[in-house]
């Protein structure tokens, strides 16, 4: 599976961004989708996770609350809604997708066979 990323951009504090990343592929729903970020000269970290049919989702704590993963398997596509961002969310945002037929979420990075190609948030104060 192709996975494209897109939506980042240079906000304000406060306000918000929804990314996508779309899918190639026929079999999009039989995966596990996850959104990982890297900030500059720090690692890459796990943000929020789906499973294949979106019944369940998993947030690292500093965007529980303002941070929203979801998807539409109709449309290959899985979304982070952002809101009420923060200079500290500013990042190069990945997508990622790992095969899964467990109705489960995973955020560690080394699960994930494909990744995007990044997409680049920038929160200023």
């Amino acid at each position: 599976v192709q996975l494209q990323a897109s939506g980042g951009g240079l906000v304000q504090a406060g306000g918000s961004l929804r990314l996508s990343c779309a899918a190639s592929g026929r079999t999009f729903s039989r995966y596990a989708m996850g959104w990982f970020r890297q900030a500059p000269g720090k690692e890459r970290e796990f943000v929020a996770a789906i499973s294949w049919s979106g019944g369940r989702t998993n947030y690292v704590d500093s965007v529980k609350g303002r941070f929203t993963i979801s998807r539409d398997n109709a449309k290959n596509t899985v979304y982070l809604q952002m809101n009420s961002l923060k200079p500290e969310d500013t990042a190069v945002y990945y997508c990622a997708a790992q095969r899964s037929a467990a109705e489960a979420t995973y955020s560690g990075g080394y699960y994930y066979s494909y990744w995007g190609q990044g997409t680049e948030v920038t929160v200023s104060s």
